[in-house]
Parts: structure tokens; sequence; C-alpha cells
């Protein structure tokens, strides 16, 4: 089909099923059966997969339903909404177990009491209720700052919007899940890929009477503001919310011992699919909550929570091709074409191979029948290979040597920890010189986690860098509008929203900013702990090829990958460019002191073994109170805490510079 020929029958085509749509979702008068909507569908997602070419805002494969709205405005959480760790089987467990126990200092066999939950499929909001009325309902978001969707919320049955009880506290904010149930589900199936996309549609619709038309359900599972709390254990919490109106889930438990944990986990696991709701696992939280206060977080996770998983979800296809991507960090991931299959009610048509050593290890060749699995959110990967069904003309995949990007030599990395060779397979070139390093590198720097730039989605920039408008992060801040307004799918209201939010990305802390550059190990919590211990922009921005890195290990937290990382990212003229223009066109923020902490200004060390508590949760404790924690003995340290059997050499040490020598109690009468 000739490329006019293809782009008019598209068009048509996405014309057509906007028409349904309106009549559908707005005016509740379809003229087509559900069959003939999902045929339609089917023939734009295939017109869009044969040709790269047709890419439109209004295309199935962009929209889910409704119209999501851009124009939320967003507020952050007063206490982040984090994700969870995740726990697969009992060895997994009696990890999690453990190290609770060695950050608390406790012994073998302390027995710890769980609240169990079931971990819904659905989308996780809050809700702020002063004086026993709803005043704000948020969605997760990134975590730190959510879309304002109150009056959508309100429409949900399940939500109480005002509670009378006198034990309700007078400023509150309960976390619950939204939810379809799948008996409501099924008269919406054809619109939609699962309950998860079908909550979350509506959850964002801007006119709320629209969020009303959908079956939406609520289940209440934690706080995370309280004022003045009494409760002492999670499961007296659970308990109160159904009191005070709130839906809860009937298979909510506690269970003490790891045993009774996985029998449980086996028993709710058997009968999943049996609820009236989608479940992937089940939630594992200390029931203490003054335990859970102490063990805080770690990373973007609390330390007392796991989610336990259920097996995947599984199916066999064909390997139609092997195709090889390349990603940020230069990383060659090889990808399986697989004929489109169907997978825990998700449409599954690629899967990853990982890396070389593992489609060696596998034997796994194009033309082969394989075993597909997918599990929650994770990316579909091929387990294993059905040879009873192997073509003998299907030969060996013969992994490439050199970029199929930009050309450039591949190799695997020593790791000098493992003493081993990296499995994976990287591009040699650095900076922006290999093309799909470069359009990566610009897609995580819009990405939601770091300058969450909307309308700038994966498949816009792609078609930037394809004009040649974009080649440099910066560019983004210098697009010609005009140019853009010429391509297809794009008019004036569309290229207002874009300006929009670029201008208002311009605004955004030192640490989003370091994560935004895409440094290889430094993600989100790296570049937060780099950040704290920088505090000034101006002193990320003075970090060239002839910096002391040494400092950086100071930081608790970063080693020496991550500073090997930083070391090759800021010896390279290109990133250093990158990084000097960014600076003229963003408005990057300082890190905020806390003017509060009892340690301002204090840094600390600590050598030995201390009694009925861990060091890292002194470490805690003592940045919490806006002290600093340093990894080896300077002129820079004003207190060595030293513990049972301590580092002779760093007491010595320490002497010799005059630094003060304090042990646990001192630190603590430090902290009255």
């Amino acid at each position: 089909m000739e490329k006019k020929e293809s782009e008019k029958l598209y068009l048509n085509k996405i014309k057509e099923i906007n028409k349904h749509n309106k009549l559908y979702y707005s005016e509740d008068s379809p003229i087509i059966s559900d069959k003939e909507y999902d045929e339609l569908k089917k023939e734009i997602l295939e017109l869009e997969s044969k040709y790269s070419f047709l890419n439109h805002k209004d295309s199935p494969s962009k929209k889910v339903g409704f119209k999501p709205s851009k124009n939320f405005k967003k507020q952050k959480h007063k206490v982040p909404m984090l994700s969870l760790s995740n726990v697969f089987d009992k060895e997994d467990l009696i990890n999690f177990e453990k190290k609770i126990k060695n950050y608390l200092n406790l012994k073998k066999d302390q027995l710890f009491e769980y609240s169990v939950e079931p971990k819904i499929d659905g989308i996780s909001a809050s809700l702020t209720y002063k004086d026993g009325v709803l005043i704000l309902g948020l969605s997760r978001g990134d975590g730190t700052e959510g879309e304002v969707i109150t009056e959508n919320l309100k429409t949900i049955s399940d939500i109480p919007k005002k509670i009378n009880f006198k034990d309700f506290p007078k400023n509150v904010e309960i976390r619950g899940e939204v939810y379809i149930k799948k008996n409501d589900f099924e008269k919406l199936k054809n619109k939609f890929a699962n309950p998860r996309n079908a909550a979350s549609g509506s959850l964002r619709q801007k006119d709320s009477s629209e969020t009303k038309k959908i079956p939406l359900k609520f289940i209440a599972y934690t706080f995370g503001y309280f004022q003045n709390n009494n409760f002492s254990k999670q499961s007296d919490f659970l308990k109160s919310l159904k009191k005070w109106g709130f839906k809860t889930s009937k298979y909510n438990n506690t269970i003490t011992k790891i045993n009774d944990l996985i029998k449980n986990h086996n028993s709710v696991e058997e009968k999943r699919y049996e609820l009236e709701y989608d479940v992937d696992g089940l939630v594992y939280k200390i029931n203490d909550l003054k335990l859970q206060n102490r063990l805080g977080f770690v990373g973007n996770a609390p330390r007392w929570a796991a989610a336990h998983k259920f097996s995947a979800a599984s199916s066999f296809s064909k390997i139609l091709n092997i195709d090889i991507q390349v990603g940020r960090t230069g990383a060659l991931t090889p990808v399986a074409k697989v004929e489109p299959v169907n997978i825990g009610g998700v449409v599954v048509s690629n899967a990853t191979l990982h890396n070389e050593d593992e489609i060696n290890k596998k034997d796994i060749r194009i033309g082969d029948v394989v075993k597909i699995e997918r599990a929650g959110d994770v990316i579909p990967h091929v387990v294993t290979v059905d040879l009873s069904k192997r073509n003998e003309k299907n030969k060996k995949f013969k992994f490439p040597d050199k970029c199929p990007s930009c050309g450039s030599k591949v190799e695997k990395e020593f790791n000098n920890q493992t003493k081993k060779f990296d499995a994976v397979k990287r591009c040699s070139s650095e900076g922006y010189t290999c093309e799909k390093i470069a359009i990566e590198k610009i897609k995580h720097f819009v990405s939601k986690e770091a300058l969450n730039i909307d309308g700038l989605g994966k498949k816009v920039v792609e078609k930037l860098w394809e004009k040649n408008f974009i080649r440099y992060p910066q560019d983004i801040f210098r697009l010609d509008y005009d140019k853009i307004k010429s391509l297809d799918g794009w008019g004036q209201q569309s290229i207002m929203n874009l300006k929009y939010s670029i201008n208002s990305s311009k605004k955004i802390s030192l640490n989003k900013f370091i994560y935004a550059l895409g440094i290889r190990h430094i993600g989100q919590e790296n570049a937060k702990l780099i950040s704290k211990h920088l505090q000034k922009k101006q002193n990320f921005l003075k970090i060239n090829n002839n910096f002391d890195f040494k400092t950086f290990l100071n930081i608790d937290g970063i080693g020496e990958i991550q500073i090997s990382s930083l070391k090759k990212f800021f010896s390279i003229n290109e990133n250093l460019n990158v990084v000097k223009e960014l600076s003229n066109y963003l408005i990057i923020e300082n890190e905020a002191n806390n003017v509060s902490g009892k340690l301002r200004n204090y840094s600390f060390m600590i050598t030995g073994k201390l009694n009925g508590i861990s060091r890292a949760e002194v470490k805690t404790i003592i940045e919490k109170n806006s002290g600093k924690i340093l990894s080896s003995v300077s002129k820079k340290l004003n207190y060595i805490i030293v513990g049972d059997n301590p580092t002779t050499k760093k007491v010595t040490q320490a002497k010799a510079l005059g630094t003060k020598i304090i042990d646990q109690n001192e630190l603590m009468r430090l902290l009255n």
C-alpha cells in the first residue's frame, strides 16, 4: 500500500472511532456493536504496527476509552506514597524478616505479628479529612505529588463524604485503592484493556459526571498523615476504618510465623480468581505501629512492609523475530517479537530475552514456540522453549558485536566487586553520540519522575528527533513551535498545552535535576543523597573532570560504583555542556535545610557495635535531626560514636585530630 493511501485510510478510521467514542461515552447511544468497535480498533492498531509513520493523538493506542485531562492541579502529599519491595517465596520472606531484625538489633528468635492485606490491582488514592469532612482527594502521581481528583473521588459511593464518629481524627489522610469489580468490568471489557485501566481512565476525567457513570469502588487500607495517632497496631486501625464507614477487605488477617504466612498465601492464591476484584498478591506489614515508625524507609520503600506476589500468568507463542534495543545506559537488550497472545488480560506481542547469555542458556531461536510469563506489571519474558515444536531450519541467534544504532564496539564491563564480567553488553559510545542512547536520555529527561513534561511522550520525542527538532535535552526549551504546528496531529491547542507544560517544568529541585540527567547508577535515591550532600546547585554545577570525587565517599549509600559512574559522566565535555546549558534554562532549587534539626551543622561517624540499636537506625536518627554521616575520619568530622570493639585506627586518627569521642548515651543526650 502506498504511503498516501495508507495515511488516508488510517485518518478515516481515526475519524470513525472518534465518532463512535462520542456516541458511546458522551451521548450513551452507540450505533455499532462491541464486536464491530473492537474490529475497528484492531484495524487501526495493525496499521500503526505496519507503518511506523502513522501516529495520531486520538489513536486507541494512546487513549483508553476516555480522554484524560492534562489540566489537573498537582499537590504534594504530606507523607510520600511510596512503593513496596517484593517477595516471591519463603527464602525472600526469611531475608525480609532478617533485615528487620538486624536493623532493630533484635534476637534471631524474635517473632513479629504481621497485618496481612490483599494487594488489589487498582489505582492508589489518598483522602484528606478535616473535622470529619472530606476536603481533598489525590492520586498517587509520582509518589511525592499527585493530581487533585477530589470531585471524581466523591462520585464513589464507598467513600464517606462526612464522618460523625467522635473518635474519628480531626486531621487525617486515609489511603486506599480504587478498583472495578470483575462482574462490573464485563460490561466495559471491550473498551478497556483491563479493570485497572478502566479505573485509571475514569478517575482522570475532568468532568466528574463522566466518572460517575463508571461503577468504581474503594477499599481503605492505611493512613498517610495522622494527627495525634493513638493506635498501637495496624490491625486496630483497620477495624476502626470499618467502624467509621470505610470498606475494608474481608481477607485482612493477622499472622505471626513465616510458615503460616506461606500457608495463607497459598490459600488466597488458590481462590484469587473467585475474588470480586483483581489481586496480584498479599501485602505484609509489621503490625506494631511503633516498630513501623522506628524502621522507617529505605530507598523508595518502607522497611516494614513487603508485597508477596502471586505466581505469574503465562502462555505459549511463536517468536517471529529478535530485535536489539539500545537503552539509555547503552545496554543492548534482545526483545522477542512474538505472535500476539493474551496473558492475564493483556495482549502481549513483545517479550524480553534479557541478554546474550540468557539466549544461549535457553537456546532461543527465531521461529521457536516459547513459554512467555508475565507477573503483575513486570515486562513479559521468555521462560522456556518448547523443543518438541522446533523446526530444524531455526538457526542459533548471533548477538551483534557492534551497536546497531551507531556502529560502536559493544563490550561487557568488568565488575570489580564480583570479579566477573557483566552479562549485559553495552554500546561503548559516550555522551549523545549514539542516536538510540541520546533519544532514550531525552525520554528519561522528560519522564514523570524527572521533569514530568506532559505532552512529550515517547512517541513525540521520537517524532521530534526524526524531524531534527531536538538532539539534546536543552533543545526542548528552544523548540520552534511553528515547525511543530506543521506536523500531523498538532493544532493550536496542543501547541499551547505543550508550551505550558515545558514552561511549568522549568522550576525543579536539585535532586530531580541530578536524576533527570540520566547518569548511570544514579537513580532517584542516589540523586537525593548527592543533592543533600551538596546542598546548593552551585556546588553541583562546579563539578568537572578535576573535581575530587572521593568526597562523595562521605555520603552513606554512595560507593565506588556510583563514584566511578559520576567520574565518567563529568569527564565528557558534551555532558558538561548539557549541564551548563540546562542551568541557563532551568530554575534549580537548592536542597532545603532542616533548620529545626538538633544536630544541624554536626557530622558523625560510628565505629564498633552499639547496644540495643543498630548502626543503621542510629544513622537514620542522626539524619532525621539534620546531622551528617561521614565514612572516614577527617577535619570535617565533629563526633565519633564509639561502641564495643571499635576500629582502633579510626579512634587513634580521631584523637590525633581532636575529634570529640562519645558513646551512644552521649548521642542521646545531644538529642535530649
